[in-house]
């Protein structure tokens, strides 16, 4: 099997801020972000909440999406994540992956 790459959106809490990123191991990123090293944004918003993910076998279809979502209406964005998590539950607890 291939390496896998991970689409995924955090936010601050329930329809707040919003970062967009991609990783090839979503719980080493998250446990970054929430260490303050991940992004000047996640950190300065508290952005840590991981609230949608996605996976690609292709890095190069995982950059193409990472970039049309980061285009995306932020309405849009909210619909996505609440169409497979509509609590905004935090997804970080299963990202043994």
């Amino acid at each position: 099997m291939g390496r896998v790459y991970w689409v995924y959106i955090l936010a601050s809490r329930r329809r707040g801020a919003l970062y967009i990123g991609i990783t090839n191991n979503p719980g080493r990123r998250v446990h970054v972000h929430r260490l303050g090293m991940g992004s000047e944004h996640a950190t300065r918003y508290r952005i840590f909440r991981l609230v949608f993910i996605e996976s690609y076998s292709n890095v190069r279809e995982a950059i193409a999406r990472e970039k049309q979502l980061k285009k995306w209406r932020r309405q849009w964005k909210i619909d996505l994540i609440e169409s497979v998590n509509p609590n905004w539950d935090d997804l970080y607890r299963h990202t043994h992956i």
